[in-house]
């Protein structure tokens, strides 16, 4: 188990068991496997062994904090909590998150009251508290587990990083730790992965659209569509998520289609309308913004204020709006060919 434990130290006496101990350092190896999982690159096998790990010294009236087998999330709070007594209890959540695995229900009461139980936890500390991120309590029932632990469980706040002060504190939060930001940067570390997922289908898209621009109007027609498509594409994906407070109305698609119309509005005026006619322009105002719009939708599903329902609703509002656009586009393109 010990080559698999990021941190390693040694081990510590954790009732009638021992536990790891572990640094609360990051090393290079650390930063870059995160590097990588951003990327979507081995993302699914960053986790770590869950359990009950010890940073520093702890004894049987040190705190004890929950997070995910997620590395990243582990890598966060041991980082936070480096120079403190602190016993983390790691759950299995497969290597996801915490506020996904709430919502995925591996971060919750079942997987939080076996992982007591198999860690020796009770034995290991004297009191009976748990301190859980907010993010997690989606998925955790507090009075099931007093039930059915005798643990009570305390939401702490919704960064690692304020840990420390609400340690400090005796284990009171301030409202500014309870306040869920999703700032700018929030979003731009979301995108690497949203690239790298959306890669595999836009591919094909691209080369197809490459190829019949090619046998209609000739390789540099096939280029600059080919480009233009994959710029919609990142608009969708990079620009709409990071001008998100300043793009106009509440559905993620109409920013989206927004971000894509200004992205549209750019290249033509690029390329100052050159070649490109009223037919390729009219498709180009069309489809280029609906496939901006469909990517940006897709963004919903890394934001921290959008529901389940409000999505729903909103793809079916948004999806057939989008693919009617296309269709559109297209018989403007043919019918635009046909009577050159």
């Amino acid at each position: 188990m010990t080559d698999q434990v990021p941190g390693f130290l040694g081990w510590v006496a954790a009732g009638s068991r021992r536990a790891p101990r572990i640094s609360g350092s990051l090393t290079w190896a650390d930063h870059w496997g995160a590097c990588l999982a951003r990327w979507g690159i081995n993302r699914m096998t960053f986790m770590v062994p869950p359990g009950l790990y010890a940073i520093g010294t702890p004894d049987a009236q040190a705190p004890v904090v929950v997070t995910a087998n997620y590395k990243m999330s582990y890598d966060i709070v041991r980082r936070a909590l480096s120079g403190r007594n602190v016993w983390l209890l790691v759950l299995e959540t497969y290597g996801i998150n915490v506020w996904c695995a709430a919502g995925k229900g591996t971060f919750g009461t079942g997987e939080l009251v076996r992982r007591i139980e198999a860690s020796g936890l009770a034995q290991a500390v004297s009191h009976r508290r748990l301190i859980l991120p907010i993010l997690g309590a989606a998925g955790v029932s507090a009075h099931r587990v007093k039930q059915r632990s005798g643990f009570e469980v305390v939401y702490a706040t919704v960064r690692a990083d304020d840990l420390p002060a609400y340690l400090d504190q005796g284990g009171t939060a301030t409202p500014a730790m309870r306040e869920l930001r999703f700032n700018w940067y929030d979003r731009l570390v979301l995108i690497p992965v949203e690239i790298v997922l959306a890669a595999k289908p836009v591919a094909p898209v691209a080369a197809l659209l490459y190829l019949g621009a090619r046998l209609f109007w000739g390789a540099d027609a096939a280029a600059a569509t080919a480009l233009a498509f994959l710029g919609a594409v990142l608009t969708g994906i990079a620009a709409g998520p990071l001008l998100l407070p300043l793009l106009p109305g509440r559905s993620f698609a109409v920013k989206g289609a927004c971000a894509g119309l200004l992205y549209c509005a750019l290249l033509y005026a690029l390329a100052a309308g050159v070649r490109w006619g009223g037919a390729a322009t009219a498709a180009c105002f069309l489809a280029l913004p609906a496939v901006s719009a469909f990517y940006t939708l897709n963004f919903t599903g890394c934001t921290t204020y959008t529901s389940k329902s409000g999505v729903k609703k909103e793809m079916r509002l948004g999806l057939p709006i989008m693919a009617g656009a296309l269709g559109v586009a297209l018989i403007i393109v043919i019918a635009g060919r046909l009577l050159v």
